[in-house]
């Protein structure tokens, strides 16, 4: 028979007879003419027929019941369907490119001989089981992934080095959940085809490597080659079988990056970006250029939004982590999103745009990521919680300390004020003009505060603010009054107070309201910039329990520093429905002593409608065990330095060595004790964060240590 004819007679018959069968002979004397652009299904029996596509997926046996006889005859049926999809998609090949090599062409029939067989050993098999063949609705998903192919480079690509490498994983896991409940029979038919896929992989990274781009690597070819939907992450399952794919030939960088890769196989991704500095974006407009310093820390710290999200959610960074930092991420526990290049990233020929997306999620939405995801706002679903447009003018005021400082006072009038809270006189004062900035510090140096801050309304923590300490104004401190007011924004003034204790408040504004995610202890240096936070057991319910001491007389029940915060949520609510805001929020607040030696709360410092690293703390805490403290740290360079070491990369493994990584917990281990380096230290230029995990306060140790 010629090969065209076989080819044929796979493709389009309509009998499992004829699709299985195979001729002694097979000569490749008349390849013909192209068969153009695939039909939408190959023949198939009525009950084979594809389930609609959006239909819902088929219910895929579960494991534990294998050793129902039932089940297993289910599970057979799905790998009976995948091995004749193969072998379709391997005629539909011949047939769509007879101009290829003809060693090629012969690879792939030898290819489709095997997967004839592998079909009819999952056939008998599934009978033995008491399955028939059509009884379960079957996918046809292989084959729409595939049958678009354009080029052999495509079907070697998209079966060979995905679907089929894959199978390099799902054979010997199930061979041993097969012989796990003493069904040896099936367990060593598995093996059989393992053996074969090795090959089949072998064959199809042989043509990949003569047909791709000799720069390239085999890992860099693989992923612009594949077309959405496919990915890489379609090419694995779990385990990763290193052992199969190094005997098909495959690099040890390849397997390492495919360990690491990761995308959504169904769920529609929510896109993630770091952009710190939108409170610069909204004060200075296009004028704001980041200072070297900035534009280290954005560099150093633009995976972090990775904690943030779910697996199959995407994070945009201009520099893709390496795949051995990843690793070491993935090894501590932490699930690994989809990593994609900012650059580009809406420009319309680009991936991103072409796919529908769940949601965008910046750090902090603002000119500057309204700008970058403004193109993909016609990409989203109907999920409408962070449609655009989600910045606005009156979201913009959300960020300024003039409207933290207004709303404080607001929430102090409405409500008669416990005595460890603090007063009207130590909130802030807003001044638009000189003479009002001139009164508001006599008038607080006037009630016995001698030192005092005052703060421009946009800017981040530690910066774009000034401290009186002298007795009398300087000149110095007047001019940078007058050009804080020159930049078209009222100041916040406020007392000096004798801070104690740092922490936060994190929430969650969703279309159903305000939502409290938790609370977070918060360091911060003598000049107000950002060290660290952490978050005790019961984090989602309690204020740290430092603050809880400072606080606690004889005449204070604790739960009432948590009702008032109650109050303060339901107030903050109402202010954000009115501006429309959704999103992420956080305040911070502190604890001080007052001359008399007693401690008051200040409850409201700032008010941030953005993820913060209290937030992030947070979001790392689901991975830790009940029980345990986790501490979320910055560490500079010059801190790095101070302590001795000459670099990120010895700081990271010395702190390897001395914290080293425990789990626990069942059925699913968390991190119990140890400390995990959350960005890559070769490439940390400015800044690495850390996160330390162990027992905390409650257990007698004190978390200031770790900090």
């Amino acid at each position: 028979m010629d090969l065209r004819e076989f080819a044929e007679q796979v493709l389009f018959a309509t009998t499992l007879e004829e699709k299985l069968r195979c001729p002694e002979a097979i000569e490749d004397a008349q390849p013909g003419k192209s068969l153009g652009s695939a039909p939408p299904m190959p023949g198939r029996p009525i009950g084979l027929a594809f389930k609609p596509s959006g239909s819902g997926k088929s219910d895929f046996p579960r494991l534990h019941r294998l050793d129902q006889e039932a089940e297993r005859g289910r599970l057979l049926h799905f790998f009976a369907n995948h091995e004749l999809l193969a072998t379709e998609l391997m005629a539909l090949v011949l047939l769509r490119f007879p101009e290829a090599p003809s060693a090629f062409r012969k690879g792939v029939l030898e290819t489709l001989k095997d997967e004839q067989i592998h079909t009819r050993l999952y056939l008998d098999r599934m009978r033995e089981c008491g399955t028939e063949f059509g009884s379960i609705p079957v996918s046809g998903y292989f084959w729409r992934a595939v049958s678009p192919m354009e080029t052999p480079m495509d079907y070697v690509a998209g079966l060979s080095l995905t679907f089929e490498q894959a199978n390099l994983d799902f054979c010997r896991h199930f061979a041993r959940e097969f012989q796990s409940v003493g069904d040896t029979e099936t367990a060593r038919l598995l093996d059989t085809i393992y053996r074969d896929e090795i090959a089949h992989v072998a064959h199809g990274l042989k043509w990949f490597r003569r047909w791709k781009n000799p720069d390239q690597t085999d890992w860099e070819a693989f992923c612009q080659q594949l077309k959405y939907p496919l990915s890489p992450n379609r090419a694995k399952g779990a385990p990763l079988n290193v052992e199969g794919r190094q005997a098909a030939g495959m690099e040890p960088d390849f397997i390492e990056n495919l360990a690491v890769f990761s995308q959504s196989k169904g769920r529609t991704p929510r896109v993630y970006v770091f952009n710190p500095f939108t409170e610069e974006h909204i004060a200075k407009g296009a004028r704001f250029t980041p200072v070297r310093a900035q534009s280290i820390l954005a560099r150093d710290l633009e995976n972090l939004p990775q904690f943030l999200c779910r697996q199959d959610d995407i994070v945009l960074v201009n520099n893709l982590p390496s795949a051995g930092f990843l690793n070491s991420i993935q090894q501590a526990g932490f699930p690994l999103p989809e990593f994609a290049q900012v650059q580009g990233c809406a420009e319309p020929s680009s991936p991103l745009a072409l796919r529908k997306l769940g949601g965008l999620r910046p750090w902090a939405w603002g000119p500057d990521s309204l700008k970058l995801f403004g193109p993909l706002a016609s990409n989203l679903t109907d999920d409408n919680t962070l449609r655009l447009p989600a910045y606005h003018e009156g979201i913009a005021a959300l960020y300024s300390k003039t409207w933290s400082a207004a709303f404080f006072r607001r929430l102090l009038k409405t409500m008669e004020a416990p005595p460890w809270l603090c007063t009207e006189q130590e909130a802030g004062i807003v001044a638009d003009t000189m003479d009002e900035a001139l009164k508001a510090i006599a008038s607080i140096r006037g009630r016995g505060h001698h030192r005092v801050v005052v703060k421009e309304s946009f800017g981040l923590a530690g910066h774009n603010m000034i401290r009186l300490w002298e007795p009398e104004l300087l000149t110095t401190h007047r001019a940078w009054i007058e050009r804080g007011l020159g930049n078209g924004h009222p100041l916040v003034i406020e007392p000096w107070l004798d801070r104690v204790l740092d922490f936060s408040v994190q929430l969650e504004m969703e279309p159903c309201g305000l939502k409290r995610v938790g609370f977070t202890g918060l360091r911060n240096d003598l000049r107000g910039q950002f060290q660290a936070n952490w978050a005790e057991p019961n984090h989602e319910k309690c204020v740290p329990n430092q603050v809880l001491k400072l606080l606690r007389a004889p005449s204070i029940d604790p739960g009432n520093i948590h009702i008032f915060y109650k109050q303060v949520v339901s107030f903050l609510e109402v202010e954000f429905r009115s501006a429309g805001f959704l999103g992420p929020v956080g305040i911070d607040a502190f604890v001080y002593r007052t001359p008399l030696g007693d401690c008051r709360l200040k409850p409201v410092v700032e008010i941030n409608p953005r993820y913060t690293m209290g937030r992030l703390t947070l979001e790392l805490m689901k991975q830790v065990c009940p029980g345990s403290t986790g501490v979320f740290k910055l560490t500079s360079r010059a801190a790095l330095r101070s302590e001795g070491f000459e670099s990120f990369v010895v700081f990271a493994k010395n702190a390897a060595e001395r914290f080293p990584i425990t789990f626990a917990g069942h059925p699913r281990p968390r991190l119990s004790e140890g400390l995990v380096v959350l960005n890559d230290p070769t490439r940390a230029e400015g800044f690495l964060a850390t996160f330390r995990v162990g027992k905390g306060p409650g257990s007698g140790h004190d978390v200031e240590r770790w900090i």
